[in-house]
């Protein structure tokens, strides 16, 4: 995998009327823009995860082929890459990161492809969880330039029970007396596990756990399936996981001056061939605010992910299985 290159985008202005300070965000690229521009495609990264963690989609293996595509696999706002409460300028670290919204992530990757990627136009936005989201968010913002998207256990809007499960996780990390209104000194550790543990819970099924799935993860049990999630909490830092969790809370790819919040002509907007893959056994980003939605596309294709890996069956390479059937339904998506 090549290193991930920093792109400047100066002071910029967000759609909350702030200014992120000396923003930046970092990418990775694979393949190189043809000729005719046509063969970009942008895999947007998720929440708690970076660029890397869209490897498992990109291969010889796979549809998106850096022999046949240009891949950019862009880095979301607070993911501790790109611009983030743990690396942006003094005055704004820490709980004094600005909120940044899906609609500011999208521009921000827009200014980039402009610059440095001669302006092309998306072939395929595709994305799992928050990256899905912002795959419907470049369609409803700029409905003539992206050809198809792929969302992938994601909807348009964070509904009202997937913000209350937002504000549990919250809850727990901010608990914790060291934390200090996220003016820490040091990590605060008991607030990440427990904001791990709790996490744990929502992200997979009823079934996966009733049938042993973790076995899968190299977890010969439960508790050693909570332990690999406090681990992987204690290595992020609380203020970037916060900023990207209220970006997730808030986000509504209507919100903002063109619809004002009309989700329907937001989503009838939308001119590309959508596929919407919900999980069968989401807990969050459900099947049925999936269909909801999607029935308000125009050129939309409901393909359930059937599986009891829960919201983690989208995740990309954690179940094979799954991961397989993604990428056979992106190839099929590309060929249309």
């Amino acid at each position: 995998m090549p290193l991930p290159t920093r792109f400047e985008l100066g002071d910029f202005a967000l759609q909350s009327g702030d200014t992120l300070r000396r923003a930046q965000i970092t990418y990775v690229q694979l393949g190189e823009l043809n000729k005719a521009r046509d063969n970009l495609v942008i895999l947007p990264t998720y929440y708690g995860g970076a660029h890397s963690g869209n490897m498992p989609l990109v291969g010889a293996h796979s549809p998106l082929d850096p022999e046949r595509f240009c891949i950019l696999v862009p880095n979301m706002f607070g993911n501790g890459h790109s611009s983030s409460p743990s690396n942006t300028v003094e005055e704004q670290r820490g709980p004094r990161f600005p909120y940044v919204s899906l609609l500011d992530n999208v521009y921000a990757q827009k200014k980039l492809i402009e610059e440095r990627f001669n302006d092309a136009c998306p072939a395929l936005i595709l994305g799992w969880s928050m990256g899905g989201m912002q795959a419907l968010q470049w369609a409803a913002s700029f409905p003539q330039r992206v050809a198809r998207v792929m969302s992938i256990c994601a909807t348009a809007r964070c509904w009202p029970h997937n913000q209350v499960f937002l504000d549990g996780v919250r809850a727990a990390l901010q608990a914790d007396c060291t934390f200090k209104g996220g003016d820490y000194e040091r990590p605060p550790e008991k607030g990440l596990r427990a904001f791990g543990r709790v996490y744990a819970g929502w992200a997979y099924s009823q079934a996966f756990y009733r049938n042993g799935l973790y076995q899968q993860l190299g977890c010969p049990t439960i508790e050693a399936l909570l332990k690999f999630w406090e681990e992987d909490h204690l290595a992020q830092d609380a203020n970037d996981l916060l900023a990207m969790l209220e970006t997730w809370r808030r986000a509504d790819v209507s919100s903002g001056c063109r619809y004002d919040g009309d989700l329907a002509q937001a989503l009838q907007t939308i001119s590309a061939d959508c596929i919407i893959m919900p999980g069968s056994t989401d807990l969050y980003f459900t099947e049925q605010d999936a269909r909801y939605e999607a029935a308000m596309i125009p050129r939309a294709e409901v393909i359930p992910l059937v599986s009891d890996w829960g919201h983690c069956a989208g995740a990309p390479g954690r179940s094979p299985v799954d991961t397989a059937r993604i990428l056979e339904t992106c190839r099929r998506l590309l060929s249309r």
